[in-house]
């Protein structure tokens, strides 16, 4: 009897770009990837940070190296996305400025958007155009949020930017899959990253965190690497136009 194989979670020659990078999740993500056989291009926008994430990788045998990029300039992510093609893109670069609704200002809602859903698209399109014109499928990944399932307190913009990535991303699974293009999101619930730490200096919202997480814990970096790797390789091969819920049950009710 022949039995079926597990498809592999190895990525060994692939080649992949993760916005973010020098941090966090996105960090997380390129070590990840890069453990499971990738040769990663880090990509963020200060490049302290990166170097110094880079050089690290590369001193734990990883491979890696690092872009300067600035997924809100749709010229920056043409060029990272020129040449040849990367099989896997992973979108973590993300901006979050919280406050009530009546209180927002148009220059942080235009700031939000322009990085968590104008910067995801283009940095999309740029990598499903190279993909395709070289006749290879390939995965994208945005890294989105639990909020774009639910609302939050003070995050009217952060949570629109968030509902309009996953409506973009059906619709781009909807056309690119005929292509072998792949496309998702992952969705956590708060992970403990430089960009949440004002939220767990805030007692009350802390409360309301673990109020609502189900496993009793707010989520940590390494909660999402195994996320990513399912996501970027052939265990996931009929995955696309979906999310990756990983909220510790908070959207289950």
């Amino acid at each position: 009897m022949d039995l079926p194989r597990t498809p592999s979670f190895r990525l060994d020659g692939k080649r992949a770009l993760v916005t973010g990078a020098s941090s966090g999740i996105g960090l997380g993500a390129a070590v990840a990837l890069a453990e499971a056989g990738a040769h990663v291009v880090c990509a963020a926008r200060g490049m302290d940070r990166l170097t110094d994430a880079v050089a690290g990788m590369t001193g734990a045998g990883l491979r890696a190296e690092a872009l300067p990029l600035d997924v809100a300039d749709v010229e920056e992510c043409r060029a990272a996305c020129a040449g040849a093609p990367f099989d896997v893109v992973v979108n973590a670069a993300g901006l979050a400025r919280h406050s009530p609704a009546l209180e927002t200002r148009p220059e942080d809602y235009d700031a939000v958007m322009g990085v968590n859903l104008r910067g995801a698209y283009f940095l999309s399109t740029e990598a499903a155009r190279a993909m395709r014109a070289a006749g290879q499928g390939g995965s994208i990944i945005h890294i989105s949020s639990q909020m774009a399932h639910v609302g939050g307190i003070d995050r009217a913009v952060y949570a629109a930017s968030k509902h309009g990535l996953d409506g973009m991303v059906k619709s781009m699974a909807i056309e690119w899959g005929r292509a072998g293009i792949r496309i998702n999101a992952i969705c956590p619930t708060f992970i403990r990253t430089p960009l949440t730490e004002q939220t767990f200096d805030n007692p009350d919202r802390v409360k309301w965190i673990e109020d609502k997480i189900k496993l009793g814990r707010v989520g940590e970096v390494e909660d999402i690497m195994g996320a990513v790797v399912y996501l970027a390789g052939a265990a996931s091969a009929m995955v696309t136009g979906t999310s990756l819920l990983v909220d510790g049950g908070w959207t289950a009710g």
